[in-house]
C-alpha cells in the first residue's frame, strides 16, 4: 500500500477503566495491527477487507467487555492529512526495522546454536512487522538484507562444521 489510500477504516472506542488489563489487551492488539492513533480512542488503518475485519473483531471484543465502538469508513480531509498519517505509520515501522537490524549485529557475535535460533526469531519478527507495514520505509529493505546475510552466514558456518 504505497500509493494514495482512497478509504480508511476508523475505530472509535471507549473501554471501561476497570479492570485495566482489558484496556491493555486492546491496546496491544491495536499495536500489533499497526494502527494510526488519531486521538484518544480513535484509530485508523488503510481500508481493505482484512483490516476492516480485524477492526470489526476488536470492536466486538470491546463490546463484550462492556465498552462501546463505532466503525467508520472515511477519507482524510486533505492530502496533507493523509500524508501525515502515513508518515507516522511509516516512522513506527522504521523504528521496528532498525531494532531488527541492531539485533542482527548482536546475534552475529553469539554461539552457532544460538545464532540459528536467533535467525529464526528475527525472520519471524520481520514477518510480524510486515503484516502491519502499510507504507514500507527504506529500513525494511535494510533489515531484510541484514537478516538474509546473517542467515546465509549461519548456513555456511553450519555446513563447515
Amino acid at each position: 500500500m504505497n500509493g494514495a489510500i482512497d478509504q480508511w477504516v476508523l475505530l472509535a472506542y471507549r473501554i471501561p477503566r476497570q479492570p485495566s488489563t482489558l484496556r491493555i489487551t486492546i491496546w496491544r492488539k491495536l499495536d500489533r495491527l499497526g494502527v494510526a492513533r488519531l486521538g484518544d480512542g480513535l484509530v485508523a488503518l488503510p481500508a481493505d477487507a482484512r483490516t476492516r475485519e480485524q477492526l470489526e473483531w476488536i470492536a466486538e471484543e470491546i463490546g463484550e467487555m462492556g465498552g462501546t465502538t463505532t466503525l467508520w469508513l472515511a477519507a482524510p480531509g486533505s492530502q496533507a492529512q493523509q500524508q501525515a498519517i502515513a508518515a507516522e505509520m511509516r516512522q513506527a515501522r522504521a523504528e521496528e526495522y532498525r531494532a531488527v537490524t541492531a539485533q542482527v549485529g548482536a546475534v552475529a557475535q553469539a554461539r552457532p546454536g544460538e545464532r540459528t535460533r536467533a535467525v529464526k526469531r528475527l525472520q519471524a519478527e520481520l514477518r510480524r512487522i510486515g503484516r502491519r507495514d502499510y507504507f514500507p520505509p527504506p529500513e525494511r529493505d535494510e533489515a531484510r538484507l541484514a537478516v538474509r546475510a546473517l542467515a546465509q552466514e549461519v548456513i555456511v558456518t553450519e555446513e563447515s562444521r
